[in-house]
């Protein structure tokens, strides 16, 4: 037996019910991208607060160690590289945030494989332990560093050396080499609260994008648009062609070539009508009448729409400029047309260029799939 609601409708418990998993669907796998960044935040906290080394780490290392100096980490596959011909690369910082996408095993054109061998990060430098001899990058000399952002490459400048140098790393692993590189780094020169700061920044501003769990559909939310396939989108435009074609109709005003009229004279022997046109009476001066006054097309205007063309909701939301919502009410995809994981955004909402809307406003990846960013909804 079917399940109906308290007005006896069916199609309403089942517009509910799909909502209902649609929602939760998106909530969980919004949750769960939101809790593996939030894992990894943690995680690089508790690294950079216990981060410390030993002069017995470095024991078997074919590496002289000063006195003051301990080894922090060792990375036993890694390889030189050089590039012949490099601009200026930025100075070193203290910049902690992840990259914007997954590195790719590959190296970037221009650069060339010159040596392999041991990595080692130590307090006062990193270095090489290759099979042609030994490179060294001091921090104190370090005049540029710069990561790769779509490959596990490294490259450093220093003071009176040519070429630029750098490091090729297992993908798996250039994330924490990254990482621990800019804890040495930050040690090295007294600033290793500041990465901390940085830190809890990241994690606090994460905090406030955890995704919450969505209000659950009622049957008596259910509109009659649900009806229709494509919903209001298929309403809004039958509603613009009903407004154009009867003025499309008015503006062709049909007239006759010919001029006038034409009648069925009397049978000829022939047996077939014969069409004649009635003569006009004679004028002393021809006046043409006047044509009657065509009507206006009608205009679709949104001058007074307080939405500026967004689609109707109870929300708010529009088009119209003021504060981006970062927050959007858990039934927004009850008025507006999703992206598929909507929760899964780290942003505001934005309209895309085939009509859907986003929650990854701000980002460089909005939109990707939906051929770009249009505009921005505000409330």
């Amino acid at each position: 037996m079917a399940k109906t609601d308290s007005t006896g409708s069916t199609w309403r418990y089942r517009w509910a019910q799909r909502q209902n998993v649609r929602r939760v669907s998106t909530y969980r796998g919004a949750e769960t991208a939101w809790r593996r960044r939030d894992d990894e935040l943690r995680r690089l906290r508790a690294l950079a607060a216990d981060f410390q080394g030993s002069a017995a780490a470095g024991d078997g290392l074919p590496l002289e160690l000063a006195a003051d100096e301990v080894v922090l980490w060792v990375l036993p596959a890694a390889q030189l590289v050089e590039v012949r011909h490099t601009p200026v690369l930025p100075a070193p910082d203290l910049t902690v945030a992840p990259p914007p996408g997954p590195l790719r095993p590959r190296r970037p054109d221009g650069v060339r494989v010159t040596d392999a061998g041991m990595a080692v990060i130590t307090s006062r430098r990193l270095v090489l332990l290759g099979g042609r001899g030994r490179r060294d990058w001091a921090y104190g000399r370090m005049t540029g560093l710069a990561h790769d952002p779509a490959s596990p490459v490294t490259l450093i400048q220093v003071l009176d050396r040519r070429p630029t140098a750098g490091l090729l790393l297992p993908t798996d692993a250039a994330p924490d080499f990254r990482f621990k590189l800019t804890l040495a780094f930050a040690d090295a020169i007294e600033q290793r609260a500041a990465v901390l700061a940085q830190l809890d920044e990241l994690i606090a501003e994460h905090a406030e994008l955890k995704p919450f769990r969505p209000a659950v559909a009622t049957p008596g939310q259910a509109r009659l648009t649900s009806f229709v396939p494509g919903g209001r989108r298929t309403i809004a435009v039958a509603a613009a062609l009903a407004l154009l074609v009867p003025a499309a109709l008015v503006e062709s005003d049909p007239s006759d070539p010919t001029g006038g009229p034409e009648v069925a004279a009397a049978a000829t022997p022939s047996g077939e009508p014969v069409l004649v046109r009635p003569a006009a009476p004679a004028l002393t001066r021809a006046t043409p009448p006047a044509k009657p006054t065509k009507s206006p097309r009608p205009a679709l205007s949104t001058t007074g729409d307080p939405r500026c063309g967004a689609p109707e909701n109870p929300l708010g939301y529009g088009f119209c400029g003021g504060t981006r919502i970062r927050r959007p009410a858990a039934e927004v995809c009850d008025w507006f047309d999703c992206v598929p994981q909507f929760w899964a955004g780290r942003g505001y909402l934005v309209q895309c260029r085939d009509g859907s809307v986003s929650l990854a406003g701000g980002s460089a990846n909005a939109c990707a799939e939906h051929r770009g960013v249009r505009r921005t909804i505000t409330k």
